[in-house]
């Protein structure tokens, strides 16, 4: 892997593309170049058949050029170095930061392709791929770009295997708020694993991972229980509060603890009168009186010696 250093300190991981699928994009290109630059030489051959000698040799000179130097530029730098030999090679050319390529990228390749892959016949490339460390050939040196690979094997994410079921809700009560990420991601690698490892060595390794969960949840290790089963029983357990705590309903809405305001009243019909309800006569309500305040005594504090005060 490639640790290119993009303007903005971003490292980038990509994978160099090597000799042989290099190699297998280039012969692919040519074919389709090749096959092109016969059929349009056969229509002008047949087209300046009324020409001169000069002339058919003048066209036919720039039609080789235009297919082997002028036609791979184009497609370079339209397809922003993605050419149909790459393309098919899940290969792509980018610039030494990353990015894709322009037109002067795509001139300077072109044009060293014809001395290191038409005239020498792909020796110089072949033997400046070898020598690079990643995989450059003059071209990609004077251009300042590389071509890497795109479609990389992406790994299988395996799910961790349930516990077994008598071990079900058995510790719903451990308290997980400890245990690191590092330790969380050393027991799932162990667990999808667990099959391919020797049986000697995957049950130290279960041993050793059990003692570190159990000293982080300071609960004491259980009786009779496995660690390998101990560990897929806790997993399952985080899991589980995981998934409840992402999908728990919200407790009220932003809107909770307002009343709702009254429905407005029926609009009336053009062209009638409104009809208004009538208001009940509510009686007042009798004035109560108020008893005089009597003051109150004030009370002493209780004495240093603990007794309280007679009534």
């Amino acid at each position: 892997m490639s640790d290119l250093v993009t303007g903005d300190a971003v490292v980038l991981g990509l994978r160099p593309a090597r000799l042989p699928s290099r190699g297998l994009a280039i012969l692919l290109d040519l074919a389709v170049y090749v096959t092109g630059y016969v059929l349009i030489s056969v229509g002008l051959t047949v087209a300046t058949a009324s020409l001169d000698l000069a002339a058919q040799a003048a066209v036919a000179v720039a039609t080789f050029l235009l297919f082997l130097v002028g036609v791979p530029i184009a497609v370079e730098t339209l397809s922003h170095g993605r050419s149909l030999g790459k393309l098919a090679c899940g290969l792509r050319v980018v610039r030494d930061d990353g990015g894709p390529i322009r037109f002067r990228h795509a001139l300077v390749r072109g044009s060293m392709g014809v001395v290191e892959l038409i005239l020498t016949f792909g020796s110089i490339a072949c033997i400046a791929s070898l020598v690079s460390a990643r995989g450059r050939r003059l071209g990609d040196v004077f251009a300042g770009t590389l071509v890497v690979r795109e479609r990389v094997p992406g790994t299988r994410v395996m799910p961790v295997p349930p516990p077994p079921p008598w071990l079900a809700g058995r510790f719903t009560g451990l308290d997980l708020s400890a245990v690191p990420d590092g330790l969380w991601l050393a027991i799932r690698q162990y667990l999808t694993r667990m099959n391919q490892l020797d049986p000697q060595v995957g049950a130290g390794m279960a041993a050793r991972l059990a003692d570190d969960l159990v000293a982080r949840t300071g609960a004491p290790p259980p009786a009779g229980v496995p660690a390998a089963a101990f560990l897929m029983a806790v997993v399952h357990e985080r899991q589980t509060r995981d998934a409840a705590r992402a999908f728990r309903p919200a407790a009220a809405g932003p809107g909770a603890g307002f009343a709702s305001a009254p429905a407005p009243a029926p609009m009336p019909m053009p062209g009638t009168m409104p009809v208004v309800a009538p208001v009940p006569y509510v009686a007042p309500a009798p004035v109560a009186s108020v008893a005089p305040v009597v003051p109150v005594p004030p009370v002493e504090a209780p004495r240093a010696g603990g007794f309280a005060p007679p009534a």
